[in-house]
């Protein structure tokens, strides 16, 4: 009965899609509503075939009956388990705060469920080329949630976007062809076998790693093939912001652990050493410019989006080294990433909307005024920083420990740099936020003045501060949790590390 459950994790929200379009046809308040309601089945259905996944093994549905390799198979294990239950319940979260960010009708939700639809279908597909077809269903519908703040910029930003997006899809449809001429099929697991057997030293095979590899790390947005990012993270709606920058890029991270130790496998790293060396040299760039470029910034929202650039790099390189440490620590950061970026970028939003402050320096004082906004996002800082207990300690700690047992000591110091510059460009905003003067805006604003168009709020929304601080919460508790994390996926980690 379950396993039927599986091919309804990317049906539900794409008839919720349809579902909307026609709620927006009788009501203008239908959209939101039906919206709220498919993704409140959609985080309940990934709880329950989640937990069973994880408690009695994997589960599998072969769509329209046909077997795999030639049908279309979709899989549930321990992992897709957690980002796709991560994805609903990230999309469920912040629909409260697109709801209030007044998005646009109709349109806007619908592209929302479809979204859902394609990172949900990315999670849970055992077939390459679904992959492919997924990948861009949440591609085309986020390129519209950019260009849905309706001026010039974001337009701009979803043209970059689409343009890069298009590349990295077709460099991945690409190395796909490669794989199919090599060895016939498209299942994940029957191209396991069938690339052993052909040769991981056939150049079929390499040139398909290749181009797979670098349409998901330009998906994943590592450097220098970020450059897409910075622009659709700043100048897109404040609730557009925080769903892609959760989930995103971080389900292209996931499909990239994916291909590695479920196609490719740790034998392919065995036998072409080149390989791993050459990610681990990618990701490690990655890792410091994005925190250079970080530290460089004077605007928050791209002080936010060049620091994904590095903490992907993070999951990346922890993935590449492929010790059972490294990749459980990839695991780990991938989805404490998802919750403080997401709870970040709402926090920036939210400030936005209450003040106006944009940039670094116009955050003083905000604290004062704000405190539980405040408090909550310095937390959520620390915690990108990796201080104890939180989420962000635990992944670096997990990498770095599987670097030095690999013998990587170089990336142990890489991702130690990191930690360090990290600190160095959130340490300003949390100074800015508690030590320096309030701006004159906060000042007007928290006093019960309004800005020059006078239609500021003077104080947060609840369901806001509730979304920001429930991030900060989640964010230390999972630190606390990462062993039983452990524990649940350690049948996972057994499969993909074999």
């Amino acid at each position: 009965m379950t396993e039927t459950l599986v091919a309804s994790l990317v049906a539900i929200p794409l008839l919720g899609a349809l579902l909307v379009v026609a709620s927006g046809l009788v009501s203008e308040r239908g959209p939101p509503v039906v919206a709220a309601a498919v993704l409140a089945v959609q985080t309940a259905l990934a709880g329950w075939v989640g937990s069973r996944a994880i408690v009695d093994g994997s589960l599998s549905n072969e769509v329209g009956g046909f077997v795999a390799p030639y049908g279309i198979e979709l899989v549930v294990d321990g992992l897709s388990a957690v980002v796709v239950a991560l994805v609903a319940a990230v999309s469920l979260a912040v629909l409260a705060y697109a709801v209030r960010d007044d998005p646009g009708g109709t349109a806007f939700y619908t592209e929302y469920l479809l979204l859902v639809t394609g990172l949900s279908g990315m999670c849970v597909t055992a077939d390459v080329f679904n992959l492919y077809v997924f990948l861009e269903i949440s591609g085309l519908a986020t390129y519209a949630l950019v260009a849905s703040a309706g001026t010039g910029r974001s337009a701009v930003a979803a043209l970059k976007y689409l343009l890069f997006g298009t590349v990295a899809a077709s460099l991945y449809l690409l190395g796909v062809g490669y794989a199919l001429v090599a060895t016939g099929t498209l299942n994940m697991a029957h191209l396991a076998v069938e690339l052993a057997r052909v040769g991981y030293d056939s150049p079929l095979v390499l040139a398909s790693f290749g181009f797979i590899v670098v349409g998901l790390a330009t998906k994943t947005a590592l450097f220098p093939l970020h450059t897409w990012q910075p622009d659709a993270y700043d100048d897109s709606p404040d609730s557009v912001s925080a769903l892609i920058a959760a989930l995103v890029s971080t389900v292209a991270a996931y499909a990239l652990l994916r291909i590695l130790y479920t196609v490719y496998t740790p034998a392919f790293f065995e036998a072409v050493p080149v390989a791993r060396d050459a990610l681990v040299a990618f990701a490690c760039v990655s890792i410091v410019v994005g925190s250079v470029l970080a530290v460089a910034q004077s605007e928050v929202k791209r002080m936010l989006a060049y620091s994904s650039v590095s903490q992907y790099g993070l999951v990346v390189v922890g993935l590449a080294i492929g010790t059972r440490a490294a990749v459980f620590g990839a695991i780990v950061h991938l989805v404490g990433h998802a919750i403080m970026k997401g709870g970040l970028f709402v926090a920036a939003g939210t400030i936005d909307d209450l003040t106006g402050a944009t940039t670094v320096d116009e955050y003083a004082g905000l604290a004062d005024r704000f405190p539980v906004v405040g408090g909550a996002s310095a937390v959520l800082m620390l915690a990108m920083v990796g201080v104890p207990p939180a989420v962000g300690f635990a992944g670096k700690w997990y990498i770095a420990l599987g670097a030095v047992r690999a013998g990587t000591w170089p990336v142990a110091v890489v991702v130690f740099a990191s930690t360090l510059l990290t600190l160095a460009y959130f340490a300003i905003l949390v100074e800015r936020m508690f030590v320096a003067p309030a701006s004159a805006s906060v000042q007007a604003t928290t006093d019960g003045g309004t800005d020059a168009e006078g239609d500021r709020p003077s104080r947060p929304a609840p369901a806001l501060v509730a979304l920001i601080v429930g991030a900060a919460v989640v964010a230390l508790v999972l630190g606390v949790a990462v062993t039983d994390l452990q524990t649940a996926l350690e049948p996972t980690l057994d499969t993909l590390l074999s």
